[in-house]
């Protein structure tokens, strides 16, 4: 039976530039960005934010910047790249923010596509835009985010700010919430990049119903370590923030991710499924490592279990100090996204005490979709829908899956320059995500996989690689893995698996059992491990076949696989 869904109360906004400018006034001398690197504008208060958005973007106007001008944006996280980023939103530019470890062609390649003609970028960038000066003609204005040399014919951000009067908020463009605001050009996991065109209502409806499901407060403090381009990150880990009057601190790298925690006492963390699960196989080697803890650490859990079954979760927290304040002490939720997450991930970290959360969407939907919550989650389901967002699920097969299609506020305009691909798109007002799943009796989105992936059985079921790489994953000796269909010799279609094994864990067998690792003893332990895989899967969804890869898969910059290369080099 579905639980009514309390929300909590929210700011009304209608644009970003509405949720810039309040914010500004109302948490004026709050903390809102900081640089944990050294920048040469590290560190800013919500009132210095808007003063500093009104500066750039005076200074913008006065170059002869026009609105509707596109302006892509290339940089590390940093606070300047947010500044950019809602300088665009308030003085009403379309902004491109472009992947920063893409090649230079593919960097080429959407700034023409984009049409962009400023671009904003860090110095570290400065060669790479140096040589697309002369090749990409409708470029006009280049803005660096560092500070510039005398002999460089770019302009230097700080100094843009430093000079320009700061705009007055009665003189700021009157915004169309609908109009075009921002193109974000996917990832291209499989295949071509697309530019999906979101609106500023896109974005803003986005925010007031993610933070009307999840409560997120002015002293909530936000570490970000996902690349800021993505959608993921800049919608939910800097506008969602900011929007909430939380502050966002940017980690000197992922390497760095446990001393960050630990330097800001962050609150919340988003981070992609990977992320989490190397974060949990370190806390339980750890644990086994360690002869005392692994006689204590069984014990604790199943009186940590019995606290959460008699609803004193708290003392979870407690019972788990030491390895809480390894994270900062101050960790209230951890949020996943971009993927779906180990569902015993999940679960492993909600018994040592961390709120553990996952949600679903999409660069085309702004991106969520659904959300678990809190208090009502499931570590299996991608969520409950956002208030104002429809699903249905399209042509349910007798399990009720089918592909999902979504309907809100926060679906995008369409593909910018791509008529035939929106079309394609759409149906009746419906966004076709490509995913396919169900939705069960309390009403949460349960995605078993991508369509274009699904295998077809001998027996003519549907099966989702992403449901046995799940399983195949959780293994010790396997670090990552592909699942696909592969002809037999009949030419009938068996379930293959491609596998990168987990090095360390072999070096650890080797040590501990004083053997040396070939291959033969490889293909032996992965074998082994293949087969408690197929124990736990029903049979027309076993492995048959597995390949073992010597090189990690190729994978976009939130940590998705590139499927199509891997199966375009198989055929």
């Amino acid at each position: 039976m579905k639980k009514e869904l309390k929300l909590y109360d929210v700011p009304k906004i209608e644009s970003i530039q509405d949720m810039a400018l309040r914010s500004g006034n109302v948490y004026a001398d709050k903390l809102a960005l900081e640089d944990l690197n050294n920048t040469p504008i590290s560190k800013l208060t919500f009132d210095e934010l808007k003063l500093s958005i009104l500066k750039f973007g005076a200074a913008l106007k006065k170059l002869g910047i026009k609105e509707r001008t596109h302006i892509a944006i290339i940089g590390e996280n940093r606070v300047q790249w947010a500044l950019g980023y809602l300088t665009c939103m308030t003085f009403n530019y379309v902004v491109v923010p472009i992947d920063r470890n893409l090649t230079d062609n593919e960097i080429f390649n959407i700034l023409h596509e984009s049409d962009s003609e400023a671009v904003i970028f860090s110095g570290n960038y400065s060669s790479v835009i140096a040589e697309g000066k002369n090749v990409l003609k409708k470029l006009k204005y280049f803005i660096c985010m560092d500070e510039t040399k005398e002999d460089e014919e770019f302009l230097s951000m700080p100094e843009l700010i430093n000079k320009a009067e700061p705009a007055k908020e009665s003189d700021l463009p009157e915004i169309d919430p609908n109009a075009l605001a921002e193109i974000i050009f996917t990832s291209g996991s499989l295949g071509r990049a697309k530019g999906v065109m979101l609106s500023q209502k896109n974005l803003a409806s986005n925010l007031m119903d993610m933070v009307s499901m999840i409560l997120i407060t002015k002293e909530d403090r936000f570490l970000s370590v996902l690349p800021m381009h993505h959608t993921y990150e800049c919608t939910c880990g800097m506008l969602c923030p900011l929007y909430a009057g939380a502050s966002v601190h940017y980690a000197r790298s992922l390497k760095t991710v446990v001393d960050d925690l630990q330097k800001v006492k962050a609150t919340i963390l988003l981070g992609v499924p990977l992320l989490y699960d190397k974060m949990f196989k370190r806390i339980v080697k750890g644990i086994k490592e360690d002869k005392v803890k692994s006689l204590i650490v069984p014990p604790l859990l199943k009186l940590s279990n019995l606290f959460l079954y008699v609803g004193l979760s708290k003392f979870k927290k407690m019972i788990f100090s030491e390895l809480h304040e390894k994270f900062g002490g101050a960790i209230r939720i951890f949020i996943a996204g971009g993927a779906a997450p180990d569902p015993m991930v999940a679960k492993g970290l909600r018994e040592f005490g961390f709120n553990f959360i996952q949600g679903y969407g999409l660069t085309e939907t702004s991106p969520i979709v659904a959300l678990n919550r809190l208090d009502n989650f499931k570590d299996d389901a991608a969520g409950l829908p956002l208030p104002h967002v429809e699903i249905t699920i399209n042509q349910p097969d007798e399990n009720g899956s089918g592909e999902i299609w979504v309907k809100g506020p926060n679906v995008m305009i369409g593909y910018y320059k791509n008529e035939k691909a929106t079309s394609e798109a759409f149906f009746d007002g419906w966004f076709k995500t490509g995913d396919v799943g169900f939705i069960d009796d309390d009403g949460f989105l349960h995605i078993n996989g991508r369509k274009k992936n699904v295998i077809i059985s001998k027996s003519g079921k549907n099966v989702y690689p992403e449901e046995i790489e799940d399983v195949l994953n959780r293994s010790p000796f396997i670090l990552e893995s592909i699942v696909y269909g592969e002809k037999d010799p009949k030419q009938d279609e068996v379930i293959a698996a491609q596998i990168v094994v987990d090095a360390e864990a072999f070096i650890e067998l080797s040590e501990s059992k004083g053997i040396d690792i070939t291959d033969d003893l490889i293909k032996k332990v992965i074998a082994e491990e293949v087969e408690k895989a197929n124990k736990n899967l029903p049979a027309f969804k076993r492995i048959i076949r597995f390949h073992i890869r010597e090189q990690e898969f190729e994978k976009t910059t939130t940590q998705k696989i590139k499927r199509f290369l891997v199966l375009k080099n198989n055929d």
